[in-house]
């Protein structure tokens, strides 16, 4: 049966407006939004936070209400970790947007509402997630190749934590240590040394790593997750000190064929590259590159003295 895949898979916890990223997450049965990130969007400031704090020393209103506006919800910050972050969901945004003098403001409710309506649709068809992630990741340039691996990682990853929940693992901090290991036994380095090992440290909120994975990276990224997946379900792990186990040793099947593949072909698994500025073919070996065509010499006529003329 083809794995669907749902609100809590990580490609999910990102949604976009005007090429900006907004951090969600699936909370009650309905989608609640990055409070910061929403400002920062509509009001393009340097330090949304602070924004905030006047915005609701302006609206006295809006300020003894805050605490049932918003929720503090785990999201994943720039560097990979999950921290508590007001949310709010449609009915507070809209709320909040009325104190924020913006041009941006109707486009933002539009595209807002359009969001909740396609979450609808998306529970009546489950296929429309997949077909709506996809032309995400083509409208950004992404081979057709790598959207299909990159939607079946997600598949992977959905059946994974799925295990997780049923078998008495807590959401958030404790899928974040098993993630860590699983990523640790397959690849020497976790989520956060990996994002930064890519730059992804450095740039704006919403960097998904394994949106800047290289095929490969995906492909032991997949095998990681779904051997500590089967380990489970053979050992009946439960609780998180058991997953925690059965993390390691899939995770270890995982690094166990990355370094056989290294061992074969001399080349670490592990790159710095992001998927999307990889080169599209490979570098040619240096002595083997093809020497660049020597220009013809110009020959000089040399000018023929009177003697020669007659």
């Amino acid at each position: 049966m083809k794995k669907i895949t749902t609100p809590n898979d990580p490609a999910h916890h990102i949604a976009v407006f005007q090429e900006t990223t907004i951090r969600r997450v699936w909370h009650n049965e309905e989608w609640w939004f990055s409070v910061v990130d929403v400002v920062g969007v509509l009001t393009d400031s340097a330090d949304p936070r602070q924004y905030i704090k006047k915005m609701r020393s302006r609206d006295p209103a809006l300020d003894a209400n805050w605490g049932t506006t918003c929720t503090p919800l785990a999201l994943q910050a720039p560097d990979g970790k999950q921290r508590e972050t007001n949310c709010a969901n449609t009915e507070g945004l809209f709320r909040i947007i009325q104190s924020i003098p913006s041009p941006k403001a109707e486009p933002f409710k539009r595209w807002l509402a359009q969001v909740g309506y396609e979450r609808v649709k998306e529970i009546e068809n489950p296929e429309l997630a997949s077909a709506r992630a996809r032309e995400l990741y083509q409208a950004k340039g992404y081979p057709q190749a790598w959207i299909e691996k990159r939607l079946r990682s997600i598949s992977v990853r959905g059946e994974l934590t799925d295990e997780w929940k049923a078998r008495g693992v807590v959401e958030g901090k404790e899928y974040s240590i098993l993630t860590a290991e699983i990523a640790r036994a397959t690849f020497g380095v976790t989520p956060v040394e990996h994002s930064q090992l890519k730059g992804l440290d450095e740039v704006k909120t919403g960097n998904n790593l394994r949106d800047h994975m290289t095929d490969l990276e995906l492909i032991f990224t997949m095998l990681g997750e779904a051997s500590t997946t089967e380990i489970a379900r053979r050992t009946d792990a439960q609780g998180f000190v058991e997953n925690r186990q059965s993390a390691k040793e899939g995770g270890t099947i995982a690094g166990n064929a990355r370094k056989a593949l290294e061992a074969k072909t001399g080349k670490k698994v592990v790159s710095k590259t992001n998927y999307l500025t990889a080169p599209t073919t490979p570098d040619l070996p240096a002595d083997t590159s093809p020497a660049p065509a020597a220009k013809p010499k110009t020959r000089i006529r040399k000018k023929p003295s009177k003697s020669e003329e007659s």
